[in-house]
């Protein structure tokens, strides 16, 4: 199986940052001692695939560093040439694991899951949105007749993405998440299921398992995006969801299976964690990508 990553997902940032921006290099080394799985630079994604999701105006205020203080805040991190490059890499990442899911099944972006990125404004420590960017690239690049569903899995809405393929009938965007969490304002995707504070694995896994009946029965994808966050485990401190470890083994092979079953390729990025302890969130990252890994053989 490969796994994209490059060392610009580990963005500099001022000490005492909340993002734990760690993560990413916790995993990379945890995945490198798999010999099944090539660990492949992540390709930055041009303007053009960019610009399949956004505003040429936002694109233009990004990579000229136009950005005022308040949209930096919005984002949460200060502008840089450096957060610009991370910010294509992720997008990148996930447009190639798309591509190579077309042809090997399952393939992983060690970063991405960027859904907080709407059209023309970046947020929740999201610039571009990696998911409706390889979402369209796919569609213009290796077939029109492509039916993407985007299946997010963080604990937080999906509001980004839903917001710029709202009307967008090629494209099914299915978010489960927090009910109660950021973002605050919702936005409508074309499934949405909003959990409780506090909801357990069996509500979550039924949950899960009727929006994937639903997906079927009304869209029939011919490939998913799929967005793996951490983020619903008992152990992160913004989740206010309670999904054991196991119980995120099963939500993740459940989506695997789903997939397999009807043969669909698979690229699935590791979105949101924020785990009180950063190995809690890197185990869970980890154990989504030794689920994959043990799928994608399967194909």
């Amino acid at each position: 199986m490969k796994a994209f990553y490059t060392d610009h997902f580990v963005l500099p940032l001022p000490q005492g940052h909340r993002f734990p921006m760690e993560k990413y290099s916790r995993l990379r080394d945890l995945v490198g001692t798999i010999d099944s799985i090539t660990l492949v630079e992540a390709p930055p994604a041009t303007d053009t695939q960019i610009l399949y999701a956004h505003d040429p105006n936002y694109l233009i205020k990004i990579i000229q560093g136009e950005l005022t203080p308040q949209e930096q805040r919005e984002i949460g991190f200060p502008w840089s040439e450096k957060m610009v490059e991370r910010s294509r890499r992720s997008a990148g990442a996930t447009i190639a694991a798309a591509k190579i899911a077309m042809q090997e099944g399952i393939s992983a972006n060690l970063a991405g899951g960027t859904h907080h990125a709407y059209r023309d404004t970046g947020s929740g420590f999201c610039v571009f949105n990696d998911s409706a960017i390889a979402a369209r690239t796919l569609q213009k690049e290796v077939s029109a007749k492509l039916k993407v569903a985007i299946v997010d899995l963080d604990v937080h809405q999906g509001n980004g993405t839903a917001s710029i393929l709202q009307h967008d009938p090629s494209i099914f965007t299915l978010s489960i998440h927090g009910e109660n969490n950021f973002p605050f304002k919702k936005e409508e995707s074309d499934l949405d299921v909003g959990l409780p504070d506090g909801a357990n694995d069996d509500a979550y896994l039924n949950s899960l398992r009727e929006c994937l009946g639903q997906l079927d029965s009304r869209f029939k994808p011919d490939c998913i995006i799929y967005l793996a966050g951490a983020d619903p485990h008992e152990g992160d401190r913004l989740g206010r969801l309670k999904l054991s470890k196991e119980g995120m083994r099963q939500r993740d092979e459940t989506v695997f299976q789903y997939a397999l079953d009807k043969k669909l390729p698979l690229a699935f990025s590791m979105a949101g964690g924020y785990g009180k302890e950063i190995e809690s969130t890197v185990e869970i990252h980890f154990q989504t990508i030794q689920t994959a890994l043990r799928f994608q053989q399967q194909y």
